[in-house]
């Protein structure tokens, strides 16, 4: 899967726990970094063929960040790679993030534990890379 910090929210640690708790969890993880476009993401979910994308988001901007990259993946003909997320994310906005397709939203407070667990019911035991 790819983890990715989109837009100009510089602040990754949550982002670096996470996908260091999944690979400790048997789950390869590209970490694309800081300050990715939804159209680098995307694409390097579509070049590493991965089942998912999930997406930190600290800056407030979850709700355009979540349909720019869902949208993307639409446009390029890969839907059914899943999205999710985590961050600062109003409690007000998890439906309409759960309508526009994002699959699950962690906010401040989970475990990697039950992000790890999420994973594997929704996506198996080690999703390849």
């Amino acid at each position: 899967m790819v983890i990715a910090k989109a837009g100009l929210d510089g602040h990754d640690r949550g982002a670096k726990i996470i996908a260091r708790a999944l690979r400790d969890g048997g789950v390869e993880v590209i970490y694309t970094g800081l300050h990715q476009t939804p159209e680098m993401i995307v694409n390097a979910a579509i070049q590493e063929d991965v089942d998912a994308i999930g997406l930190s988001i600290l800056s407030g901007a979850h709700m355009t960040l979540f349909k720019a990259v869902i949208d993307e993946l639409a446009a390029r003909d890969a839907s059914d790679i899943v999205v999710f997320g985590g961050g600062i994310v109003p409690e007000e906005d998890l439906q309409p993030l759960a309508d526009m397709g994002v699959a699950q939203v962690f906010t401040p407070g989970t475990s990697t534990e039950d992000v790890l667990s999420w994973v594997r019911q929704n996506l198996g035991s080690a999703p390849v890379v």
